[in-house]
Order: C-alpha cells, then sequence, then structure tokens
C-alpha cells in the first residue's frame, strides 16, 4: 500500500506543479510535503489534500478568476531542504508557501519575516503566533498549546472525576514525546504550565521517538510512577505503539493526544488499545457530515481515485483548511491592492475576524497583535468504533486574562 501510495503522490505532484495554465493571470505558491521523512504517516495525506484542494480552487474562480500555479515537493523532513526548497520558492516568485513541520518552520521564520513571505503550515506551533516575532507565519488550527491545555482540562473535567481517589489525593500526568523533536517538544511548557494550574503531580517526561516501536521501558516508568493520564505530542506511528504496550502492560492510565497523533490510523494500528483514547481534533474527521466535506471526498475521488476513501483520514482535511484559509487571505488582498506580502498579511489575514471556513473548524481571527487563529480545542474520544465528542474547551473564555497576558506565543 505504501508503495502505491508513494507512485500515487508522485504522479500527483506533477500533476499539481505543472498541468495549470502559466501565464498573466496567474498565481504561484509552494508547497513543502513530508511523504518519505519521520512524519511521513500523516504527511502523505496532507500531501494529497493540499494539491486536491488547490485543484477544487481552480475549478471555482482561482483568486478572483486567477489560476493558482502549485510547486508541491517533498522534502523528507529534513531542515537543510527546506531551506534549499524555499529559496527555490523565492526564484519562482511565489506569493505565498504551506509549508509543513515545526522544526524547519522555526529555522525559517526569521528570514520569512524579512522577505515578508506569507508561510501557511502544517506545524502549530504556538511559538509562531506571536506577530511581534513571527509575523508571516500563520495557521488554521487550534495551537499546540491549546490543545494539550484543552485535553489536560477536558481530562480533569470528564474524567478524573470518575476516579477512585478523586478527591483523595492530586491527579498525576506525564508526558510521552519524542525530546529531539521542535514539534513534539513544542507544547510540553504549556502542558506542564496547565497541569499545574490544575493541580496535577507531574511525572517523568519519557523520550519517546517518531519511530518508536517498543516502548516497554517507558512504560514501566510510567506504572511505577502510577500515573492517571498521559500525554502523547507525537506522529500516530508511535502513539500506537505506546498504547499497545501500555495495553499490554497494563499500565491502567487514560491518554491524551494530539492532532497528529488522533486520526483513523489509531484504531487500525493500535487495536483495543486505542479504546478510550482521548485527542483533540480541530477539524471533522474525514467524511464526516460537515460544511465543505462533500468537496473534499468528491476532489478526493476525482483526483486520487487509487486511494479508497476508507484509507483516507483527518489529514487531508486539515490540509484543505490551511488551502481554504491562505486563499481567502489572497482573495482579500488581491481585491484591497495586490499580491505582496505585507498586503496579504495587512489586508487578508489580519481582517478575518470570526471567519468561518467548514471542514468542522471553530471560527477563525487574526489581529495585528495575535495571529492565534482561535482559542477553542476540541476533544474527543474514541468509543466503539467512533469518535464521540468528549468537550469542547475554550481557553480564552474561561482564562481570559491568561489567554491575554501570559500565555501568547507559547
Amino acid at each position: 500500500m505504501k508503495s502505491k501510495l508513494l507512485i500515487i503522490l508522485m504522479a500527483f505532484f506533477l500533476i499539481a506543479g505543472y498541468s495549470t495554465v502559466v501565464g498573466a493571470a496567474t498565481v504561484k505558491i509552494g508547497a513543502l510535503n513530508d511523504m518519505t521523512g519521520a512524519t511521513s504517516d500523516v504527511g502523505k495525506d496532507y500531501a494529497l489534500g493540499i494539491a486536491e484542494a488547490i485543484h477544487y480552487i481552480n475549478d471555482n474562480g482561482g483568486i478572483n478568476g486567477k489560476q493558482i500555479k502549485l510547486y508541491q515537493f517533498d522534502y523528507g523532513y529534513r531542515i537543510p531542504e527546506a531551506l534549499t526548497k524555499y529559496k527555490l520558492f523565492k526564484r519562482l516568485k511565489v506569493a505565498a508557501v504551506l509549508g509543513w513541520g515545526t522544526g524547519d518552520t522555526e529555522a525559517l521564520s526569521p528570514t520569512i519575516a524579512r522577505d515578508k513571505m506569507p508561510y501557511v503550515s502544517a506545524s502549530y506551533s504556538a511559538h509562531l503566533t506571536n506577530p511581534k516575532k513571527t509575523p508571516y507565519n500563520l495557521f488554521f488550527s487550534t495551537s499546540y498549546s491549546t490543545q494539550a491545555r484543552g485535553l489536560i482540562t477536558a481530562w480533569f473535567d470528564k474524567k478524573w472525576p470518575k476516579n477512585k481517589d478523586y478527591g483523595k489525593r492530586k491527579p498525576r500526568i506525564a508526558m510521552c514525546y519524542m525530546f529531539a523533536s521542535p514539534f513534539s517538544s513544542s507544547s510540553i511548557k504549556a502542558a506542564k504550565d496547565q497541569a499545574k494550574l490544575l493541580g496535577f503531580e507531574i511525572g517523568p517526561d519519557q523520550d519517546v521517538s517518531l519511530f518508536a516501536i517498543d516502548t516497554k521501558s517507558q512504560i514501566l516508568t510510567l506504572k511505577a510512577f502510577k500515573v492517571d493520564v498521559v500525554l502523547h505530542t507525537n506522529t500516530v506511528m508511535s502513539v500506537a505503539s505506546t498504547l499497545r504496550d501500555a495495553y499490554a502492560m497494563d499500565l491502567g492510565a487514560d491518554h491524551i493526544i494530539v492532532n497528529w497523533g488522533y486520526d483513523e490510523n489509531l484504531p487500525k494500528l493500535a487495536g483495543k488499545a486505542a479504546e478510550g483514547a482521548i485527542g483533540c481534533a480541530p477539524w471533522a474527521f474525514f467524511g464526516q457530515h460537515v460544511a465543505g466535506m462533500d468537496n473534499v471526498v468528491a476532489y478526493a475521488k476525482k483526483y486520487t481515485p487509487g486511494v479508497p476513501p476508507e484509507k483516507r483520514t483527518i489529514h487531508t482535511v486539515q490540509a484543505w483548511a490551511n488551502v481554504l484559509g491562505l486563499v481567502e487571505a489572497l482573495k482579500r488582498a488581491e481585491k484591497a491592492g495586490g499580491l505582496t506580502g505585507e498586503n496579504i498579511l495587512k489586508k487578508g489575514f489580519e481582517t478575518m475576524r470570526n471567519h468561518e471556513l467548514g471542514l468542522g473548524i471553530a471560527p477563525v481571527t487574526f489581529t495585528s497583535t495575535d495571529h492565534r487563529p482561535m482559542s477553542e480545542a476540541k476533544i474527543y474520544e474514541y468509543k466503539a468504533g467512533k469518535f464521540i465528542t468528549l468537550e469542547n474547551v475554550d481557553l480564552k473564555k474561561r482564562w481570559p486574562n491568561k489567554w491575554k497576558n501570559e500565555w501568547l506565543g507559547w
């Protein structure tokens, strides 16, 4: 299946990169994707979603009548390769970039700011949300830090009161993530801050690789700590491995997971160990009945018929969210003076107020002082074969002073 999908992706990238007619009425966009590297387990489906969404935009008028020319590349989750491809995008004079990972996005952020290049990434690191530091980095999702805070809060609200030790002691939490990964570690500071705020006892962090297939030693440490809930911030393959070992070794803890580790493949990979897993999903799952999903499904079928619907995931949907959000900013900017980087930022993104993208996403707002697109963390639980809403935690409403004065940018 993997080799077949790789062939489909390679062919698809050629279509996305070269089939659109280039001329005066063309808007160029670059895209970096991971289909062969450390996060390719979730990156392949996202890459397909990017190209399919661009086809949809072009079939429906493009950017105020101008067709999009997409230049889409696999960079294998390698920061040096991302830097090289970004230089290529500059030579191609793209109007904006659809990026991918946290490490490369954060490494590029000073250059992006200097170049005034709108950069909409699939990294939802809160480090990218303070416009004083990273003005041209944007995304259309709940940030990792907001996700982690929301997950801990939802578990505290809904699960801890049912524990036999509730009222007798503090709840115990620990975090599993790849220490060396900027993506995996980006929300840990916020997670620990939230745990302290709610009165948790925090256990030892566990270093779990994105490539992990055996986490028994980590589970033994968590078992010795007598952990009640474990926060996972890796991608789905290593999260599934950890859940399987926790289940086999009878850890007896709940699991809360940020978006890249929580998708339709988790129960397929983790089996019975996925039952009860709690995760943050800022978008609807693939095929759910929400506004705009019919287009997502139709274009997946039209342009990637070799990948059946049951193999597609929520990562297609989140790719569409970033494309639709970027396109909205481009349309606004084009009408308000043109597609320069500064105009796209000021007359595009920063004019959005409670903007509805559909796809099950909370309304989006950007201002000149705050690039956190939303404050609501949508929390689900996997039960009996379905992802069921557990709680929607709006951090801005719940802790307005902390949201305003403390939590921006971390």
